[in-house]
């Protein structure tokens, strides 16, 4: 009967510490926000709901929180100190201030965190496509902490640029780009109407063409090849099979001598119009 009397008392003294203690935490909206008291760890509704952000909170009973006050910088960085760093790269907004992001070295991440994947880091304060930041892990959640100084920017501009004029994925190449960098572009890619895989098939074999003279009228997918219609600077009409993946010539449609596969769609036109 002591021992019970003396667990109730244990209970009431950490309830009656639980009440007197003020907490720093990052909150999400919809979310809720965690404190560790007397080596128990506490969850809690935040007051208002609707809160995201950084904030010192003070236990109104065992289930809310209410938001006392902003903090200052320095106590969100020893906060931050304590958790693990993450290096990633954005990709896009989910919600709110929560953004999609990719580790911008797969085998650091998997070693800090024990996955590799496309990740939501939340209170995302600064920062754009396909910037590199230093995010904190603290087991359960991904938290901003800053833009990575430290990472060379020209990638990233190399990326915001093909990706502004809708260059698919797989055609993306520049001295330093990483499977990483690649994954992130894939990312953003799905997540915008205008990167149609049809519309930016057709965008790709309307650009080699055009680079060699010639003009796209209409193409049908043929599994593992391209099977295009195409007019050649003189008016000429020819219909091609071209490889999906590197645009190379299969069937040039005119007698190249056995010679197609040393072709791909851009000089193919030259080759016709000089033959």
């Amino acid at each position: 009967m002591a021992d019970i009397r003396k667990i109730l008392s244990q209970l009431a003294a950490q309830e009656e510490q639980l009440l007197d203690t003020q907490f720093l935490a990052p909150c999400v909206r919809g979310g809720r926000v965690r404190t560790r008291i007397g080596g128990m760890t506490y969850l809690f509704q935040p007051q208002p709901e609707n809160f995201e952000g950084w904030a010192i909170f003070g236990p109104v009973n065992e289930k809310i929180a209410a938001v006392i006050e902003e903090p200052s910088l320095p106590q969100m960085a020893e906060y931050l100190q304590l958790l693990v760093p993450i290096r990633l790269q954005l990709a896009c907004v989910l919600q709110g201030q929560t953004w999609l992001a990719y580790p911008v070295n797969e085998s650091d991440a998997k070693q800090r965190t024990g996955v590799a994947k496309p990740v939501p880091v939340h209170l995302v304060t600064e920062g754009s496509q396909f910037e590199a930041i230093v995010a904190r892990w603290d087991g359960h959640c991904l938290w901003f902490e800053e833009i990575d100084r430290r990472a060379d920017p020209l990638p990233s501009e190399k990326l915001k640029a093909a990706f502004k004029k809708l260059i698919l994925p797989q055609e993306v190449r520049f001295k330093g780009m990483t499977p990483e960098m690649r994954t992130v572009y894939e990312l953003v890619s799905r997540n915008i109407k205008d990167f149609d895989p049809k519309l930016l098939e057709e965008q790709r074999l309307q650009r080699a063409l055009k680079m060699g003279g010639g003009e796209l009228r209409d193409f049908c997918d043929r599994e593992n090849y391209w099977l295009v219609e195409w007019t050649s600077g003189t008016g000429e009409h020819h219909t091609s099979a071209i490889a999906k993946n590197d645009l190379t010539v299969m069937s040039a449609g005119i007698c190249l001598s056995g010679l197609d596969k040393d072709f791909d769609l851009h000089s193919l036109v030259g080759v016709v119009e000089n033959r």
